[in-house]
């Protein structure tokens, strides 16, 4: 693993925890001082020594260039390589590394406790490769392969940002349910609670969120006067892609820029 910041050593830490990877077989290389579980080594710099099984990038887009220069053609013969980079498409890693496969990566914050989604792209993985990706990522959670990379971006603006927009709606929930009257400490809790217990029901349940939604609010009840608010002009839908439009088109400026 090369760069273990927060979104990768979450992926490891989750890895090591559920038995998926023997942490003495990891070598991390970050020059810091990452947080990584017992038993994974730790350098500052790329080791010699025998080609890795897999290797997965996990530093910032930023820094693509600086690595690649520090690692050459090292990784030529490497069978897999997976990258977490957000807007680094694969024609770009592979320029840059010419390993053998590229296996785009877009994990987000919950992996860390195996109930992440896992986005992938690849142009050209075997079968093989294919099963040992699945395989790799499935602890993480729920596991979906993109089928045209130029949706990576959009995949990237929903799942790998969007626990970001969820804390927001949250915050927001628990700071309006202060306005109207309720300690602020309880005010988060029973926003947190209720975020998670409608996401658990709506994950399990074969209707759909708008129906579900539905089954809540009863006619003429404060449930369907408060969501009256909500529809109003399709607000919150109209709010929702104004938002993963914006995170979208700055995938599309990175990817850009990497090229």
């Amino acid at each position: 693993m090369i760069g273990c910041g927060n979104m990768a050593g979450a992926m490891l830490r989750q890895w090591v925890a559920g038995g998926a990877i023997d942490p003495t077989k990891v070598t991390v290389i970050d020059p810091g001082q990452p947080q990584i579980p017992g038993g994974v080594r730790h350098v500052t710099e790329l080791p010699d020594g025998d080609t890795p099984d897999a290797v997965m990038l996990g530093v910032k887009p930023q820094l693509l260039d600086a690595v690649a220069e520090n690692v050459g053609d090292r990784f030529a013969a490497v069978p897999i390589l997976f990258s977490i980079l957000a807007g680094v498409d694969e024609a770009a890693l592979a320029r840059r590394f010419g390993s053998k496969s590229v296996v785009r990566v877009m994990p987000n914050l919950p992996v860390g406790i195996g109930k992440g989604v896992v986005a992938l792209y690849s142009s050209d993985v075997d079968a093989g490769l294919r099963a040992d990706a699945d395989a790799l990522m499935a602890p993480l959670g729920l596991v979906e392969w993109i089928d045209r990379e130029e949706l990576f971006d959009s995949v990237t603006a929903l799942s790998g940002c969007g626990p970001g927009f969820v804390y927001r709606f949250i915050d927001a929930m628990a700071q309006a349910g202060k306005a109207i009257g309720l300690p602020e400490d309880q005010a988060l809790r029973l926003a947190t609670a209720t975020v998670e217990g409608a996401a658990t029901l709506a994950s399990n349940d074969d209707a759909t969120p708008a129906e579900l939604a539905d089954r809540v609010a009863s006619p003429g009840g404060s449930t369907r006067e408060g969501m009256n608010v909500l529809d109003k002009d399709d607000a919150l839908k109209s709010l929702m892609r104004a938002t993963l439009e914006a995170s979208r088109r700055r995938n599309v400026e990175m990817a850009e820029a990497a090229r």
